[in-house]
């Protein structure tokens, strides 16, 4: 089974994060009425409504105060997001505070501000997460610095490196990630009061304070324009989504590929006593990897779905606002499922530099080919060197033949250098540049960012 919205995959044993406590519908509710109490007391700061009713508002807007039956009733007889709520809120609140429940607000109002208060405590799951993963990279970094591997472009072997740096790489991508999420904080978490079209009609010029109050309640910013038909700053949160997913689903399509038992580099935690199949008892199948790739190709999936429904007909459309509302819960789940695993990759990767060694010497030295090329080219030029390592290579892959010994054949090469000095290029334990030294900054950066953000969520 697969990760999706509503149920996690059988096949692992990572826990839910606590998506989805966090959109179920109980908590969507709790959150409205937390709007709801915060516009009560900016409205009652501002003289519009009594201040013993906003401390009434704010005291009773608490869902296990109100009858679940009633709220449930209301939704199936009026079909309506948000109405029921706010009768219950009312009757709750009782005379001669009530009637001011939901003043000068409409549905989506409440609704989007609130859903943004939910979405603020997954963003915190989910910086929480990148936190985790990325002190676990950092320790993998570490241990894996200087530990030689293929390098690979298209799928072949191209010069030496190591997976230390392998691993710097995600940790570099990740941390732009966590800026991401970080700088559109300020345009996302906004509060919305402009009433039934988004121009103040209801509240006239004290809607914008009325606004920047709901806001500082919630530690929120306000819109500029609270037009209902805005849909950018969300479909932003969605797209980084989208990014943060991709860059998960190459990892773990990393991991997946170098565990195939052609490669036997890496292998993903199994736990003792993991079944990989009912049928074939050796199997070690790539289970965490397997969720990673999946999720993340669910959440990719949203981004154009969440782009769409920025695409609001006049002053607002429920269309698109169903649109949004399902592609963020569904991302935000996917996007736990996916960190979680990943987390448990990352922590758990066992890696074989014995396999990785094997695997770096499979060409008899030909990952080194460019660096004889240059090393020869200083005496008679780069195209020319590169035309005579061309010659071996191509005759060592085609005909079987060793390429160290088609190399000392050849007086064109060997006129500037002898067996020692082409034996001594062809290490590829000399040739993996900077990784090291990538690898080791990749470390102190991930576990700076990491620490970071356990203080901060």
């Amino acid at each position: 089974m697969t990760a999706t919205s509503d149920t996690l995959p059988t096949a692992t044993r990572v826990s839910d994060p606590g998506m989805r406590a966090l959109y179920r519908m109980e908590n969507r509710w709790q959150a409205w009425l937390d709007v709801e109490a915060a516009l009560a007391r900016a409205q009652a700061e501002l003289g519009i409504i009594p201040a013993e009713a906003a401390k009434a508002i704010a005291a009773k807007a608490r869902l296990e105060l109100m009858d679940r039956t009633r709220i449930d009733e209301g939704f199936a007889r009026t079909g309506h997001t948000l109405v029921p709520l706010v009768w219950e809120l009312g009757r709750v609140v009782g005379e001669p505070h009530g009637g001011w429940v939901h003043w000068g607000a409409t549905t989506q109002n409440i609704t989007q501000t609130g859903d943004l208060l939910v979405l603020r405590q997954a963003h915190a799951i989910i910086l929480r997460q990148i936190g985790e993963i990325l002190a676990a990279m950092a320790d993998l970094a570490e241990r894996t610095a200087d530990m030689p591997m293929a390098g690979r472009t298209h799928g072949q072997h191209a010069v030496p490196a190591t997976f230390g740096y392998k691993v710097a790489v995600w940790i570099d991508e990740l941390l732009r990630h966590v800026e991401r999420l970080q700088q559109a904080a300020p345009r996302l978490f906004v509060a919305m009061l402009g009433g039934g079209a988004g121009t103040f009609a209801s509240l006239g010029k004290q809607g914008p304070p009325v606004q920047a109050g709901i806001g500082r309640q919630l530690g929120f910013g306000t819109m500029t324009v609270p037009s209902r038909a805005l849909g950018d700053h969300l479909a932003e949160n969605i797209c980084i989504l989208g990014l943060l997913a991709a860059t998960c689903g190459k990892i773990g399509r990393e991991v997946y590929t170098l565990m195939k038992t052609e490669f036997g580099e890496v292998e993903e935690p199994v736990p003792p006593g993991t079944v990989g199949s009912s049928t074939m008892p050796q199997k070690r199948n790539p289970k965490l990897c397997q969720d990673v790739i999946a999720a993340a190709a669910e959440v990719r999936s949203l981004v154009p779905l969440a782009l769409e429904a920025m695409t609001t007909e006049h002053e607002a459309d429920r269309t698109t606002s169903l649109m949004m509302d399902s592609a963020e819960s569904r991302a935000c789940i996917a996007t736990g499922d996916m960190l979680a695993r990943l987390c448990e990759i990352m922590r758990g990767l066992s890696v074989d530099p014995k396999r990785m060694r094997a695997n770096l010497d499979l060409g008899g030295g030909l990952i080194m080919a460019e660096a004889v090329m240059l090393d020869l080219g200083i005496a008679i030029g780069r195209q020319h060197a590169h035309d005579v390592v061309y010659d071996a290579a191509q005759a060592a892959f085609v005909e079987g033949k060793s390429f160290s010994e088609l190399l000392a054949a050849d007086n064109r090469l060997t006129a500037h250098m002898d067996k020692n000095a082409i034996t001594k290029l062809l290490d590829p334990t000399a040739y993996t540049g900077l990784c090291a030294d990538m690898a080791r900054e990749g470390v102190t950066r991930a576990r700076d960012t990491a620490a970071t953000l356990v203080k901060s969520v």
